[in-house]
């Protein structure tokens, strides 16, 4: 009985100690195995009336698990349980051979001891057992109290991790609204030194164009007076006597006298316009705003520019398309500055489609092309949107990035100063805080887009 108590509390607390279940299944199953011999030989043993055979076959038994135990690093956890069951087999087997070799008389005299040394024996297994339990529970509590502290501080870790995360996206999110803001500070310091420039330069332009002005104006007028004083003594020369060879001597003489006087003349009306844009260009416009007919404005604009045109090409003609939206009414803008800047969108696109036709006039596999320049107006949530679209010659991205500069022209000298855009850019944009931009298709269309805000 001792021995089956024996045996299948240590097989027990192998399985349960080292959780053989999970961890060791192959000898988990040869655990069980034991268990069932055991509950065998409890069972040989009463069946055949406490047999000595079946007492003996305990120790071997016994023996075998405990050569498994020591020699099998997988039960180093329970050796420290083994060992404290060596004195109560040591007892047993002292007893089992008493019982054979020692005389009936002498082994019942004896008999009391040897019990009380075998239940000492098994005390002190129990005692093993009872002090390894205890040893494995604290074991388990500092495990587990190590586990949670590992817990608490990975937890911390990580939220440390988490925190220093947060701090570094919200450190880089701040230099760069920093970096931002220091680059827009960079780029308006520019832009306010350029204005300023701009200003001063515009200053000084209208300063020297109003010191150029008076004596272009002498230039421009003696020189058509000289013209017309070489006309006259022309016609005095042929009234006189001397002779012919004199007379054709000197006739060829004021002839080129004249042709010098024209080129002056012409050259001079070329420096005039280009005075008089610039002194449009830095004039800074002192008038209010007025309630204006934009649709009425453009359109008059429009005819004045076409007409202009006409007076110079009696061949031209074009097609004057209008799409105006009759909800406008009435807008509050500066009307003249407006009005310089129709005159100059619409002049520009007559000259491309009158340029277009002179190109296609000369081309004969284009015949058919009809010259077309039209205004579109639309009034949509607050804002006043002009479309003034050509279909005549376009321009290149070069040309585009560089229209609206001051003084930058695509047409001959002679018949344009560089400034028109450049001024209606400034009274779109400054004047009455609006956009004007350009999309151009070459050799095909080009279309100005003037938004303007409204005041509801």
């Amino acid at each position: 009985m001792e021995f089956f108590l024996l045996t299948f509390f240590l097989i027990q607390f192998i399985r349960k100690r080292l959780e053989t279940a999970t961890k060791l299944p192959e000898w988990d199953k040869l655990l069980i195995g034991a268990r069932y011999v055991s509950i065998g030989l409890m069972a040989a043993y009463y069946v055949l009336d406490e047999s000595k055979l079946v007492s003996w076959l305990w120790y071997p038994f016994v023996g075998y698990i405990l050569w498994i135990i020591f020699t099998k690093d997988e039960f180093k956890p329970v050796r420290s349980l083994a060992q404290g069951s060596f004195p109560f087999i040591a007892v047993a087997l002292f007893v089992s051979f008493a019982e054979l070799i020692v005389p009936a008389k002498l082994y019942r005299q004896y008999s009391d001891y040897l019990v009380t040394a075998k239940v000492f024996a098994f005390i002190w297994l129990f005692a093993v057992w009872y002090n390894s339990q205890k040893q494995q529970r604290l074991l388990d509590k500092e495990r587990e109290a190590q586990r949670v502290k590992d817990e608490i501080n990975q937890a911390k870790k990580e939220a440390l991790e988490y925190l220093v995360t947060e701090r570094t996206i919200e450190l880089t999110r701040q230099k760069e609204e920093l970096q931002k803001t220091l680059d827009e500070l960079k780029s308006t310091q520019a832009q306010l030194i350029q204005s300023e420039k701009m200003a001063s330069l515009g200053e000084l332009t209208a300063g020297i164009a109003h010191e150029i002005q008076n004596p272009l104006n002498f230039v421009n007028n003696f020189s058509e007076v000289s013209v017309e004083l070489c006309q006259e003594l022309e016609e005095e020369i042929q009234k006189t006597s001397i002779p012919d060879a004199d007379k054709e001597y000197i006739a060829g003489i004021i002839s080129d006298l004249s042709q010098n006087q024209q080129k002056i003349t012409h050259h001079g009306k070329r420096a005039d316009s280009i005075v008089k844009g610039m002194l449009q260009h830095s004039r800074t416009s002192s008038g209010h705003k007025e309630p204006t007919d934009i649709n009425a404005l453009a359109d008059e604009y429009m005819r004045l520019a076409y007409h202009g045109l006409r007076a110079k090409d009696k061949e031209f003609n074009a097609s004057l398309v209008t799409d105006f939206d009759p909800t406008i009414g009435k807008v509050d803008v500066l009307p003249q500055d407006l009005g310089r800047v129709f005159l100059n969108l619409f002049t520009n696109a007559f000259y491309a489609v009158a340029e277009k036709k002179r190109l296609n006039k000369e081309n004969p596999a284009m015949p058919d092309y009809k010259p077309e320049v039209k205004v579109i107006t639309k009034l949509f949530a607050g804002k006043l949107y002009i479309r003034v679209i050509d279909n005549g010659t376009g321009m290149p991205e070069s040309v585009k990035a560089k229209i609206f500069q001051p003084f930058f022209t695509t047409k001959p000298t002679g018949q344009g100063t560089g400034l028109g855009l450049s001024m209606s850019y400034d009274i779109v944009t400054k004047s009455h805080d609006g956009l004007l931009d350009v999309s151009t298709v070459p050799g095909e269309s080009t279309e100005f887009k003037i938004t303007i805000p409204v005041n509801g």
